[in-house]
């Protein structure tokens, strides 16, 4: 799933690769504006950093699985792509004490055995609408790029941290947050976790 549903005046706000020593500075603009978002941790950052992943949580916060290691899927066994998410699922409900409900492939490869290991993790699937190119742009052009694309329903994506790096430069990511939110909620905007946005109550 890339997006929810058109005609509502709703951006759902996601971050990969963390949790990172530079989660906190995220958390606390959000905080700051009252926003919610989704994290797509990866197991083994989670378990270097339980007490940032668990403060996500508890701000609020939905927590998603994006594997334990983030390896790139492309030509490997559907047995691995499932051990990958499994053992991060088992990690990050253990850590944060939420169970994730969705699972997004690291760098965006679906390769074969990844339907699987949804169906057999009971997980949805949520790629993104929007991607910010934060691990490479400089935070100004991240957020014009964002702010030129988002439109209702989006599902954008962010990285706070940097792939499995313990102590990643993701200050182009903190930047761009800082006037990323201020501005869409400026525009009319509201923000939702995946799930609300995927599955808005009627």
């Amino acid at each position: 799933m890339w997006r929810g549903i058109p005609g509502r005046r709703a951006l759902a706000l996601t971050f990969d690769d963390g949790p990172s020593p530079a989660t906190p500075a995220i958390l606390a603009t959000l905080g700051r504006y009252g926003v919610r978002a989704t994290f797509f941790q990866i197991g083994k950052n989670a378990g270097a950093h339980p007490e940032i992943a668990r403060r996500c949580r508890a701000e609020g916060h939905e927590i998603g699985n994006h594997s334990q290691t983030h390896p790139n899927f492309a030509l490997r066994a559907p047995d691995f792509v499932l051990g990958e998410f499994s053992r991060a699922q088992e990690v990050l409900s253990r850590v944060t004490g939420q169970t994730p409900r969705f699972l997004r492939a690291p760098y965006g490869v679906r390769w074969f055995g990844f339907a699987r290991a949804q169906q057999q993790l009971g997980l949805g699937a949520a790629m993104w609408t929007v991607i910010g190119r934060d691990w490479k742009l400089p935070a100004a052009d991240v957020a014009a790029r964002i702010l030129a694309r988002a439109t209702d329903g989006d599902i954008i994506c962010l990285h706070d941290g940097r792939g499995t790096e313990t102590a990643p430069d993701a200050s182009s990511t903190v930047e761009a947050v800082r006037m990323l939110v201020p501005t869409l909620l400026e525009k009319g905007y509201h923000f939702e976790t995946v799930t609300e946005i995927l599955c808005p109550k009627k």
